[in-house]
Parts: C-alpha cells; structure tokens; sequence
C-alpha cells in the first residue's frame, strides 16, 4: 500500500481523550495537521524564538495552509453539529460528555479531513435515525475508500459498491450491495445443488449399469467404458456455511385480538421536563410500529410505562371470547396530568415468559 496514503480508524476507546476538548478530538483525527498545530503553537511560545525557529514556522505554515489548516476548526465544528453535538459542546472536555455524544465525536473525528482511506467498525451503533441518514449520505458522496462493518443491512445496502463475503476461511469480493450479494449468493448456491444431483443421478444410474452387467460378457465393454466415465465424475461438496441465522420464536396459543395497544391522552414529566403530553395511540394486529426521535428520555420512559408501571383495576373482553385486552391506571410519580385509561391486549403466549407489571404471566 502507498505510503502516503492517510487512513482513518473508527476509534472505539471513548477514554482516549478526556483531557481534550471535542473540537480537538475532531482535528485530532489528521495526525499530520494536528502535528504541525502543535509544532508551531510550541514554537511561537518559545522566550528565546531564533532566526532557526522562524524558518522552521515558515515552512510548517505552508503545508498547515496546504491541508487546509485555517479551515480546519470550522471544519471540525460543522462536523460535530451534522452528528447532533451542538456549539455549546464543542469546547468542552470528552471527559464531560456523555457516552452517546463521546461516540459521535470520535466519529467526526474518524471522518475529518477527507482520508483516502475510511476504517469503520459498526458506525452506527448509538446513533438516532436522523443521524444514520445523515451519515448515509456522507459516505454515499465519499470519493475515497470506505470499508464498513455493520449488522445494519439497510445502511450496508445504501453505502456499499461491493460486499467482501468471509467465509470458509477465505475472503470474496462482488460487486453490488448486501441485498444483491445475499440473493445472488443464495441462488448461485441453488444453482450448485441442482447441478450436484445430476452429476449424482447419473453416477447412481453408472453404477447401476455396471452391476447388472459386469458379469455380462456380450456387455462388459460397454460396463467398462461407463466404469472409465464414473470415475471422471466429481461432485463439488457444498460446505455449511459458518453463518449462524437465530430465531427468536413465539408461540401461541391462540391468535391475538385485533387491538393489541391501545393509548388514551398519556402524559409523563420527569423532574419539571415533559417528555410527552395527550399521547394517543393505537396499535393493532400486524402493525408493525418503530418508535424514533430525539429524545432517548422520553422513549425509554414510555417503554417502562407499558412494561411495569401500571396498576391493573379490571379486565375487558373486546369483543372475544376469552379475555385479550387489560386496563391499567398509571402510578408513576410526578405524572403531569391525572391518570388516564390505557388498553394493553395481547394473545396469550406460551414459552417465552414476559415480566410485566408485578407478575409474570
């Protein structure tokens, strides 16, 4: 590989660089132009600066303008923003950031200065959807060389050329992205399958003809020419792949109502904060619901609403035969308006035991 090639790593370490502000951290990330800052800076503080020490500054002032130093902090600062790290934070020390805004620093600091080559391990772990759109488009515009790893196959569809599949031991490469290489790869596997059974049928039939007649004279030429065309016979073994594929079954023992959930004007603060307000919310059968956006607060308080927060005061039929939907009143504390009455119906389900509320059913 080309020596002079710039390679940016994906950094995993969030305690790397408490003592740094984010702003730094992002510039960081260009070894050669955070070197020639930090060259100059001690120079320029020197007590005793020397005719020497001004020709040296001279000529790191020219490559820290060729790298597009005097940029740089902008730079930096418009990268942290785009990643959801506001003004505010940028001069702050790492060591004062929470861990979700420590990972999208030290992903700015991975994609400052346009590297020639991008190192990415899992990008967007911790990030919203927003985020992981906006990241989308960044390596979708990136000119340069992006090697990603991700369990995320949308985003691997949106911002790969090419898959490098690794197994057995070895690495392929193809062209295209996950969804192309995952069908293409099961149909090439079809297609070698079919085509072993009929290099086995006809062995089989070879090895037929030549029992029934071996012992045959008037036949034995032509058993002994099939003999010779059965040995040239190879089948290509298919080998398991070391993929793993879990699932994660529920059974049930009897379909589930239509109505599964069911929200009536829900509301919940938290320390003077609101996070949601007159939630309302529907959700019925072979719906399947996403729940996104900015405040990760709110999102989490509502699950643990719906998973253990509740009070159950009576039981509904909607409609079924059996039991399917349960009222619970909230208790939470610092609730900002008064309880309201929310459905939960479910079908019941056997195998997999669900904690919720006080009991497990």
């Amino acid at each position: 590989m080309d020596s002079g090639k710039r390679i940016s790593v994906l950094k995993q370490d969030q305690f790397a660089f408490d003592e740094y502000t984010a702003l730094m951290t992002v510039i960081i990330g260009h070894k050669k132009l955070y070197d020639i800052m930090t060259e100059k800076d001690t120079l320029y503080a020197k007590p005793d600066f020397s005719d020497a020490d001004g020709m040296r500054v001279s000529e790191l002032e020219g490559e820290f303008a060729e790298l597009n130093g005097w940029s740089a902090e902008s730079d930096a600062s418009k990268l942290l923003t785009d990643l959801g790290i506001s003004t505010e934070f940028h001069n702050i020390q790492m060591k004062q950031l929470e861990s979700g805004q420590k990972v999208r620093v030290l992903l700015a600091q991975a994609l400052f200065g346009n590297p020639d080559i991008l190192l990415l391990d899992e990008p967007t772990n911790h990030l919203d959807v927003e985020t992981c759109m906006w990241l989308e488009d960044f390596l979708a515009n990136f000119e340069n060389t992006a090697i990603v790893v991700s369990h995320d196959r949308h985003f691997l569809d949106n911002v790969c050329t090419h898959i490098a599949d690794i197994d057995f031991g070895k690495i392929k490469l193809y062209s295209g992205n996950y969804t192309f290489w995952s069908e293409s790869s099961q149909l090439a596997l079809r297609q070698r399958s079919e085509a072993n059974k009929k290099i086995e049928d006809q062995r089989k039939e070879l090895q037929e003809f030549i029992l029934r007649f071996s012992a045959n004279l008037s036949k034995s030429r032509q058993a002994t020419s099939r003999r010779k065309i059965l040995e040239k016979l190879t089948i290509d073994e298919i080998k398991p792949s070391s993929r793993k594929y879990p699932f994660v079954g529920f059974e049930q023992e009897r379909e589930a109502g239509n109505d599964l959930l069911y929200i009536d004007h829900m509301s919940k603060a938290l320390d003077g904060q609101v996070l949601f307000e007159k939630l309302n919310l529907s959700i019925e059968k072979g719906d399947k619901v996403a729940f996104v956006g900015p405040n990760g607060l709110a999102k989490t308080a509502l699950f643990q609403i719906l998973m253990g927060s509740f009070r159950l005061t009576a039981g509904h039929s909607s409609g079924v035969s059996r039991p399917s939907a349960l009222i619970f009143r909230r208790i939470m504390p610092n609730i900002s308006t008064q309880p309201s009455v929310s459905w939960i119906g479910f079908g019941s389900i056997r195998r997999i035991r669900l904690r919720f509320l006080s009991g497990d059913f």
